[in-house]
């Protein structure tokens, strides 16, 4: 895959919804960039993704690597680049949409998410500052898709040690 092509993901499974998670994960959204369309059962956002897919396990000195698996916590593994890119995320098969910790009217604020959890009948969207989206209904799946070219940034997300 190269940056020109993006990433597009498809999600309709526990197993689905944990990858779409590892590459959404520590994605900047506004709150702006969110919207259920009732009607259409569908839950649309855009996301400010890092570029996971540019961090592999590759160490140039094995005194570096970290004591934790890397395939636990992206946030572990090296990268060759730090990007950003904007994605659109689709979910469809959306019933109900409920809210933690934050105001749909307060459009300018940006949630940092932290991981997608797939549970029976719903959808949940974890973010710092215990803010939730939850989507409910019997049969939710995603697409998720680049859009645009990425760009450096200088920062990587970095999680405090457990």
């Amino acid at each position: 895959m190269s940056a020109a092509q993006g990433l597009k993901l498809k999600a309709t499974d526990a197993e689905d919804f944990r990858i779409i998670a590892a590459c959404l994960q520590d994605a900047l959204i506004p709150v702006g960039d969110m919207k259920f369309e009732t009607l259409q059962r569908e839950f649309v956002l855009v996301a400010n993704r890092f570029r996971w897919e540019n961090c592999d396990e590759t160490w140039e000195n094995e005194l570096d690597a970290p004591r934790a698996d890397p395939a636990l916590d992206p946030a572990l593994m090296p990268c060759n680049s730090y990007e950003r890119v904007n994605c659109g995320i689709h979910f469809h098969g959306v019933e109900a949409v409920r809210r933690r910790g934050l105001d749909q009217r307060d459009r300018g604020r940006v949630l940092e998410l932290l991981t997608i959890e797939a549970h029976p009948g719903a959808i949940v969207m974890v973010f710092a500052g215990d803010a939730a989206v939850r989507l409910e209904g019997p049969h939710i799946s995603c697409v998720m898709q680049d859009i645009g070219e990425p760009w450096p940034t200088q920062w990587r997300p970095r999680h405090p040690a457990a």
